[in-house]
């Protein structure tokens, strides 16, 4: 199938997407800094970099884009038709690579909250609320997506 848009434009568009300090990151950084969450940002000597690290409350939060990480039944996960071998391989490697450092987190004791992209678009006040109930309770993990 032939490419619709110019490689030039497809240069420009991939290289605007950020790997980090995305949308849902700084919404989910602001919302706890309001809330009196103090927090370390991608502490590279955990497993998994993650995103948000509450040292205090023992807690690390991902904040994941529903199309990097393929969330499934999700309306913001769609597979490209261009390329699907190499799109399917590099998001089934993505998730991969989350379920070991969620795995690795929770073996070395830390408590690990996923919080999904459609989460914080479609219901930003029940996530956040969810999410700052979880920060004070026992529980080990969390998972918040509408996928």
């Amino acid at each position: 199938m032939a490419e619709k848009i110019s490689p030039e434009t497809r240069s420009r568009m991939m290289a605007g997407i950020r790997g980090k300090n995305t949308k849902p990151e700084l919404t989910l950084r602001r919302w706890l800094h309001a809330e009196g969450f103090r927090f370390r940002l991608f502490r590279r000597d955990l497993p998994g970099s993650p995103d948000i690290v509450l040292p205090r409350w023992n807690l690390v939060i991902f904040a994941h884009g529903c199309f990097w990480h393929g969330h499934q039944g999700c309306s913001y996960f769609r597979l490209p038709k261009t390329r699907p071998d190499f799109w399917e391989n590099k998001i089934e490697r993505n998730s991969e690579r989350d379920r070991e450092a969620i795995a690795k987190l929770q073996a070395a004791g830390w408590r690990v909250a996923v919080i999904w992209e459609c989460a914080l678009r479609k219901e930003p006040e029940v996530t956040l609320r969810r999410l700052s109930s979880f920060v004070r309770s026992p529980q080990r993990k969390l998972e918040l997506g509408l996928g």
